[in-house]
Parts: C-alpha cells; structure tokens; sequence
C-alpha cells in the first residue's frame, strides 16, 4: 500500500480518535465510530472498523479487538440476548428494564471474534470463558427469529443496520426475512463452527444450520425473473381448512419476494450463498445497470428505479434510501472478488478510493454517507468507522496482502 497515499495518510493521523479505555458499563477497552458516535460501541461497525485496522495499523491492538468482544459478552442476558450498543451508562436496548421485544446484537459477534482468533493465527483462549455466551446469542436467533422457511426474520424494524430499508422500515414486527439478516446469519453460522474448532467444542449442529439457511435463502429469495436476490415478506394469513373463500385451494407458499432492489441483496454474494450464474446476472443486469444501484462514487443504496428513492440527510434513522455509504461499497467489492469479477471490482474499488480522498482533500475529513452522482458529503464529519475499509480496497488494487472478514 502506498504509504504516501491521502487515504493512509488520514487514517495513520486519525485512526487513534476510535480508541476507548474502559468505563462504566464497558469493562474493556473498545473501538468506536467516531464522530457523533464518539462515547459508544456498536455492533457490526466495531467488527468492520476493526477489519480495516488490521489492514494499517503497526501497533498492538489485541485489547481493543478483543475487549469490543468481552464487552458484548459480559452483556448477554440468560436468554442470549445482547444490546446492539453499549454506552458507559446504559445499554440499548435495555433488556433488563423492558419486556418489549426488539432486535439484539447483529449476527456478526462470531464473525468479529473469528476475525480477531484467525490474525492472531487460531488463537482462541481468550475467549474460552465467553464460548457459552456466545452460543447462547446464537441460539437466541435459531430459537427466536427462524420462520418455519427456514429463513430469518427482524423482531422489529429497529436498529437493523441498514435504518429505513423499505423491506423492514415500518413494516409489522416478524415480517420481514431481511436478505441482509439471513446473509449475516449465515456467516455467523459457519464463524462459530470455526470457533468451535479452535476451541476443541462440538459445533456440527452449526454447520447443519448454516447449510439448511443456504438451501433457504437460494430457494426463497433468489428471482429468476430479475436475476437478483431479494428480503421476503412473512406477512401472510395463517391457512384457515375451515374458511369457505380458500379452503378449496389453500396457499402453498409460506412467504412472498419482495421486489425491492436494495444494496443489500449482493450480499448473497459477499456471503458466498448465490451460485456464479446468479451471480454472473446480479452483476450484470442489476450492480451495473447506472440507472439501478452504478453510480459515480459506488453502489446506491437502494436503486434509483424505486420510488422510495431519496438523498437527504437525516439520523435515527439515518438515510439508507440512496446515499452512497462505505459499507456497502465495500462489502460488494469483497462479493465481486469472490466471484473472480475482478475488473467491476477494480472500478468499484478505485471510485470508493477517490470518493473518500477527494472528501479529505476537500474538508479535511470523512463523512458518514454521500449523494451518489457528486461525492458530496451528506452527514457526520469526522466518521472513519468502516470507511477506512478504503484501505483493505486499496491494497488489493495494489496487488498487496488485503486484509478480509471471516
């Protein structure tokens, strides 16, 4: 990586700002987002940022790695539940204090932790006392969010990563089979399984599951029409023998696709769950159609094509209804280079890298999310976050050593 790059340059000066010691609630020391999210640790961006520090940074860092690790855990209720962010003071959501039912920690805690045991070379006794926790949080999602599909389903349309994907946003509770959910829960599956054998402990189960989740996602939400992969709607009525209007011919489908072209269903890709002709379609007639999701500075984050589409800022929920975010860039990119696109991945790497250079050049810093035809900076300066991914992109344009995910 070249070394005088604006890019490294920033993240060499800046990277020390996401850093935290422990305090209150978080025994640990932790790595934050930065900007406006500077006190708190986050769930799937402490994993991802975490990913594109190990790309750069020479120092040791095992203790802000791992304690983003311990601090989840130490935070797992009897039911394997965990928040989604912890502050010093108090935790979101608040299982203690709520009966409500809402979404918990993305299924990407595993991940994060097999990220963290592979660099350090399948070290993993660090996290021998938290196994069990561990498993809890998995089985909570196995227990509590499978749909008789096979697929996964969002408890409510809070917190999900991806704030207003029209799939879940305002959308009834349990309804929503996110294609980003599922892909996650997938990779979360098979991460505990390479845990499991670091650690010596039986993890067969999972892999069972993970490959029963597979067989789901290809079968309930790839669209032969469109070439694309897409979240399902579980909404439907419960089957009625007793009902005179349809008991003649019940339905014989347990969910609907819904036609949605969201960033997120190249995921299928990044996950390793769509087959290379799927694939081959996806990038051809959905990622690089410029009145779709190619755009100047990326992937839009929802296709120019549906009416939902909209640039604008906005927080809680931030806007996920076009802007160009790092996240998304990135993981396509990691999708194309598994599937050998190399030259779209060479192009979605180099416009990613000059989006986020032409931002430092420009005000001195990064921002959150980006209109998509003029890399005009939307939100939040002063987030690094998942955007110093830039740096893992820019070492494999490079023909260096990328650091990638589990």
């Amino acid at each position: 990586m070249k070394q005088t790059s604006v890019l490294y340059s920033y993240a060499e000066k800046n990277y020390r700002k996401m850093f935290r010691e422990p305090e209150g609630n978080l025994h640990w020391p932790y790595i934050v987002p930065g900007s406006v999210y500077s006190g708190s640790l986050w769930d799937w961006d402490s994993w991802l940022t975490n990913v594109a520090l190990e790309q750069f940074v020479q120092e040791d860092i095992r203790s802000y790695e791992q304690g983003c690790i311990k601090n989840y855990l130490e935070q797992t209720d009897p039911d394997g539940r965990i928040p989604i962010v912890i502050f010093p003071t108090k935790t979101e959501p608040d299982f203690a204090h709520s009966a409500r039912e809402t979404n918990i920690h993305k299924p990407c805690l595993a991940q994060h932790a097999a990220f963290i045991i592979r660099q350090q070379g399948g070290d993993a006794g660090w996290l021998r006392p938290y196994f069990p926790a561990l498993r809890r949080f998995v089985e909570y999602y196995i227990r509590c969010c499978r749909h008789k599909t096979g697929l996964y389903f969002w408890l409510d349309d809070s917190r999900i990563g991806v704030d207003n994907d029209p799939c879940t946003f305002y959308r009834p509770d349990k309804s929503s089979a996110s294609i980003l959910l599922n892909c996650l829960m997938y990779r979360e599956l098979l991460a505990v399984c390479y845990i499991g054998e670091c650690l010596g402990e039986p993890t067969d189960r999972y892999r069972r599951e993970a490959e029963t989740l597979k067989a789901a996602v290809q079968r309930h939400c790839y669209d032969e029409k469109d070439g694309f992969y897409y979240s399902a709607d579980l909404n439907l009525r419960p089957i009625d023998p007793q009902d005179p209007l349809h008991a003649g011919a019940p339905r014989h489908w347990d969910c609907l696709l819904q036609r949605i072209g969201t960033w997120s269903g190249f995921l299928a890709m990044w996950a390793g769950i769509a087959e290379p002709e799927q694939a081959a379609r996806m990038v051809k007639e959905n990622l690089l159609d410029e009145r779709a999701f190619w755009a100047p500075c990326g992937v839009r984050t929802l296709s120019k094509y549906e009416k939902m589409y909209t640039v604008r800022p906005s927080g809680n929920p931030s806007c996920w209804l076009g802007p160009v975010w790092g996240i998304a860039n990135y993981l396509v990119f990691r999708g194309l280079v598994r599937y050998g696109f190399d030259e779209t991945a060479a192009e979605l790497a180099q416009r990613t890298v000059t989006l986020f250079e032409n931002d430092i050049r420009t005000s001195g810093e990064l921002h959150e999310y980006y209109d998509p035809e003029s890399g005009r900076p939307i939100m939040n300066p002063g987030f690094q976050n998942w955007n110093l991914l830039s740096l893992n992109m820019l070492a494999w344009l490079e023909h260096g050593a990328a650091v990638a995910e589990f």
